[in-house]
């Protein structure tokens, strides 16, 4: 996949995040919800980041089993039980995204929901990936 990422000097510069994702190749994959599950379907973690973190973990185990990596996500979107938790934890969710995604960020949104499927879940993560 070639992938260009697109942030114009008239938006307010991106922080974990790219404005745009010009994506090529000849793959789809399109990844579903990801929490932090353990593989008897357990939520683990009792923080905001260590949800994240293995929330990210499945969505990256998913994409590697489609022959994907990192830097072939497009899109992602977070689904945060509490935005504001988010936030704060934002320089550390950032730390964890650069150790296992690396820097070059996909288009990425965050959005505050009532609860997820399981309720001891605080995050979820979705995306798709554009494969070459």
């Amino acid at each position: 996949m070639t992938a260009e990422r697109m942030n114009p000097p008239e938006l307010a510069p991106p922080v974990g995040f790219s404005h745009a994702v010009v994506a090529t190749g000849s793959r789809v994959v399109f990844l579903a919800g990801q929490t932090a599950l353990d593989a008897a379907g357990e939520v683990v973690g009792d923080t905001l980041p260590l949800q994240f973190e293995r929330a990210l973990v499945n969505l990256l185990t998913a994409l590697r089993a489609a022959d994907g990596t990192p830097a072939d996500l497009a899109r992602v979107t977070v689904y945060a039980t509490d935005v504001a938790a988010y936030r704060h934890h934002a320089p550390e969710l950032g730390r964890i995204w650069r150790r296992l995604a690396g820097r070059d960020y996909p288009a990425m949104a965050v959005v505050e929901v009532v609860r997820l499927w399981d309720e001891r879940a605080m995050i979820e993560l979705d995306g798709f990936a554009v494969l070459p």
